[in-house]
């Protein structure tokens, strides 16, 4: 049976590793003002600046994925809070909501057009970011299935999806279970 979909929709948080508590805790992080646009379960990370930022394929500092932001609306003062951050907002308090635990578990779909193998998982991989589209601003990232390695990379595979609709491996868009290898809480090494 094919998958039901091959675009992406980002790092949707599904459990977590081990015997801990998916409890849907986030993590607030500052985010610059008129930055580039953030969609919902985009991939994030700290950049050097000391502001969360959207993340593409090889940056390192991963925090988690965006949940939402808050932020004072320049244009009637009222405490906002949306799915996403528009490139256009000049709020100066912008605060991102993130999925930030090291031990969350995602599910990420992969990019690759033809059937995955079995032997996929343990691999690590980069994502594939692809901006997300009105009007649901869903992030449209996706796992980049031709940098699959054993490499430092910044998601590791540990399994396939459980979702029926998405989990057959020898069709295009399978849908992964994936842990972020390069955290921002889990590196050693400074920014």
């Amino acid at each position: 049976m094919a998958n039901a979909s091959t675009t992406g929709f980002g790092l949707k948080p599904v459990k977590m590793a081990g015997q801990s508590a998916n409890i849907g805790g986030l993590g607030e992080y500052p985010v610059a003002a008129s930055s580039a646009a953030i969609f919902n379960q985009d991939l994030v990370a700290m950049a050097n600046t000391g502001n969360a930022a959207v993340a593409a394929a090889g940056t390192e500092q991963l925090l988690g994925s965006l949940n939402g932001v808050f932020f004072t609306n320049v244009s009637d003062s009222k405490p906002t809070f949306k799915s996403h951050l528009a490139a256009s907002n000049t709020a100066t308090d912008i605060v991102a909501l993130i999925n930030d635990d090291p031990h969350q578990v995602y599910e990420i779909r992969s990019n690759n057009g033809s059937a995955s193998l079995a032997t996929d998982v343990g691999n690590t991989a980069e994502i594939s970011y692809s901006a997300g589209a009105t009007p649901n601003f869903i992030s449209r990232t996706t796992l980049d299935d031709g940098t699959l390695g054993t490499g430092s990379q910044q998601l590791k595979i540990v399994g396939v999806s459980r979702d029926p609709d998405n989990n057959d491996i020898g069709s295009a868009g399978v849908v992964w279970r994936v842990v972020i290898s390069e955290h921002f809480f889990k590196q050693h090494a400074g920014i």
